[in-house]
């Protein structure tokens, strides 16, 4: 009886043993297994961190490695129109506007109290226009005068630059496009500048609607391209590489800041036509009230380039 008691107390006591024996291992398997976890973690957090870094370093130093690209044949961040190509002139007898034209472009009639000489030179208008291609305002003023201002700088009577900013560049469905157009017409007048004019005149008369999506870059390259632009290829990778993009925008804070050859004037928005540092103020519609503006501030200029003339009377001598 003996032997068989001592048996029957020892079999409880084993067993407790081996469940307290297998407790200690699963939890030992436990720890093993939150301490992998952990240390795989903190692995995949570094390594998260390194690629980070390695990428925002990446990104810093090929910013600043790549130069602020500025476009060629620009003054005061203006293209100036140095050829018509491209754009259809009105005939010299077809109608009122011709006739403006011709008004705006004729020499002032002498009066008896002032009379120019009729050797002086007479002097050329300067007319600057600040353009979005976006701008609807900029679109009316290119449609009703680009006959007339055509006319002028090919009769050598007026200067024409045009000045492209991006004020509405949040207008476009998050695809800045007046920025994206900006940096095209500066691709163009820097790469083919005898197109400029006909591509200008292209993105204001037949301009996206704001609020839209706007050209994409490769639409932007094929109008280049059919207004005549010469190196099409290296225009096309100008346009579609973005070139200009960020002279664009520094342009247009530029004027913002305030308008060169002004009175301390700044672009508030666009169209801002000046005709020798004054601001026309008229409607942008209009072609007949713009070319009587043009003609009062020639006038102007004309007369002040005019030397005096003489007195008839001989001074009387000095005491």
């Amino acid at each position: 009886m003996s032997s068989d008691e001592s048996s029957n107390a020892s079999g409880p006591s084993e067993r407790r043993g081996a469940v307290r024996e297998k407790a200690l291992q699963v939890q030992a398997r436990q720890k093993r297994a939150r301490a992998i976890r952990t240390a795989t973690l903190a692995t995949t957090l570094v390594a998260l961190v390194t690629v980070g870094a390695v990428v925002v370093t990446w990104a810093v130093s090929s910013s600043a490695s790549k130069p602020l690209l500025s476009p060629a044949n620009v003054t005061d961040d203006g293209f100036a129109v140095t050829a018509l190509t491209g754009v259809a002139l009105a005939s010299e007898g077809s109608g009122s506007q011709a006739d403006v034209a011709a008004t705006a472009t004729a020499t002032p009639t002498p009066t008896a109290t002032a009379s120019p000489s009729p050797t002086a030179e007479r002097a050329s208008v300067d007319i600057r226009v600040y353009v979005d291609y976006l701008s609807t305002g900029s679109r009316d003023f290119q449609l009703a005068n680009v006959q007339q201002l055509s006319k002028w700088v090919s009769q050598d009577a007026a200067t024409l630059t045009y000045y492209p900013v991006a004020m509405l560049t949040s207008k476009s469905n998050g695809t800045k496009y007046s920025q994206r157009a900006a940096s095209a017409a500066a691709c163009v007048a820097t790469h083919s500048p005898d197109s400029f004019f006909a591509y200008n005149n292209e993105l204001l008369t037949n301009q996206p609607e704001v609020d839209s999506d706007g050209y994409t870059d490769q639409e932007l390259a094929d109008l280049a391209q059919a207004r005549g632009a010469t190196s099409p290829k290296v225009v096309r990778e100008c346009i579609e590489e973005h070139d200009y993009m960020s002279w664009a925008r520094s342009a247009t804070q530029r004027a913002l800041d305030g308008l060169p050859g002004t009175d301390d004037l700044a672009l508030t928005g666009t169209p801002t036509v000046l005709v020798n540092g004054t601001p026309y103020v008229g409607a942008l519609d209009d072609p007949k009230e713009f070319a009587q503006f043009v003609l009062t501030i020639a006038s102007d200029a004309y007369y002040k380039a005019t030397p005096s003339p003489s007195p008839s009377t001989t001074p009387s001598a000095t005491p």
